[in-house]
């Protein structure tokens, strides 16, 4: 199925999407939904369609690149358990005929690929200057998220990744591979330098219940939406075990250090922050920063803005590889 989702060259990404349209027309055949269009979303490890109907409002359908259907159907069992313990509205699987959560579409050449249909979940992205109340309530929906995350009882057939350092260093080696386009040499000794220094860091974390467990994986401003100014968090698709900092360093990344300090006291509003959390979030949040580089390096869509980012970027890794407070004004949270 990686053939589906090869990003290297717009062409590649134009065949991969009107791949993708056809897939979506035909499994929408498995589903007892009255439904008039199909409407083209995003592609990145999934390819996305906005489903609209009549009736029943608006849909997402998942047109899955790498998972298979134990790790699809634990997502949404994830889902489904956090829809009945919080109170925050959350993205669910639909049933298809059969009573499954997923259909597998044959392609030609006998591969499968596995199709979700989610119900969409009603909200608007923050305007351009979001409110401070927005961000604090935005570390009170991690903190419930991480609270739910430590009842759940795992089946025997739950299966999801695991981020961590493993998974960096796999981010790292595919880094490697195409850095050269938005960096130097140079540069990129800087990011391997700072690479070295997120992994000893690993070795000093325990993986205790207060601060691992199931976690969103991809919360970032952009998988928030608002409802009459409350977050909801949708895109559950990186979903897996990990660190709850590693959690917070991706919501906290593209804010400002002042609102960065805002999501923290909304998180600490209902989960006290325990040992040396700082030095830890802040070694999260290089980790996660590339991350996100090395998942778009590949793509020519994202190559000029990851090269305008790059100022920033390098200052950030400079701080953290000088030892030097970074993440807030103050050098300690208040």
């Amino acid at each position: 199925m990686t053939r589906l989702f090869q990003l290297d060259s717009e062409d590649e990404i134009e065949k991969a999407v009107a791949q993708s349209q056809q897939i979506a027309q035909k499994a929408m055949d498995e589903y007892d939904l009255d439904w008039k269009h199909i409407r083209f979303n995003q592609l990145s490890d999934t390819c996305t369609f906005v489903i609209e109907t009549d009736r029943d409002g608006k849909y997402l359908l998942r047109i899955h690149g790498t998972k298979n259907r134990h790790e699809i159907e634990s997502e949404l069992a994830w889902l489904s358990y956090l829809h009945e313990k919080i109170d925050v509205a959350i993205p669910t699987g639909l049933d298809y005929r059969n009573g499954s959560k997923t259909v597998s579409i044959e392609l030609a050449g006998g591969e499968c690929v596995f199709v979700s249909v989610m119900r969409w979940v009603e909200g608007e992205h923050a305007e351009e200057e979001i409110s401070q109340d927005q961000v604090y309530k935005e570390g009170v929906l991690l903190a419930k998220l991480h609270t739910a995350s430590e009842d759940f009882q795992l089946s025997p057939e739950f299966a999801c990744p695991v981020w961590g350092a493993d998974s960096f260093q796999h981010s790292m080696t595919r880094l490697t591979e195409h850095y050269d386009r938005f960096l130097t040499d140079e540069e990129f000794e800087l990011y391997q330098l700072a690479a070295d220094k997120i992994l000893t860091c690993f070795d000093n974390l325990d993986k205790d219940r207060n601060g691992y467990g199931i976690i969103h994986g991809d919360l970032h401003q952009g998988n928030i939406v608002f409802h009459n100014g409350d977050p909801r968090p949708i895109d559950f698709g990186r979903c897996g075990f990990g660190y709850y900092l590693y959690d917070i360093a991706h919501t906290i990344l593209g804010l400002y250090p002042v609102q960065r300090e805002l999501v923290i006291k909304g998180y600490e509003s209902l989960r006290k922050l325990e040992g040396d959390w700082l030095s830890t979030l802040e070694s999260f949040t290089v980790m996660v920063m590339i991350e996100n580089y090395a998942h778009h390096a590949p793509d020519p869509r994202e190559t000029e803005g990851v090269k305008e980012e790059q100022p920033y970027a390098l200052a950030i890794i400079k701080n953290y590889l000088k030892g030097t407070p970074f993440l807030f004004h103050s050098k300690e949270q208040k």
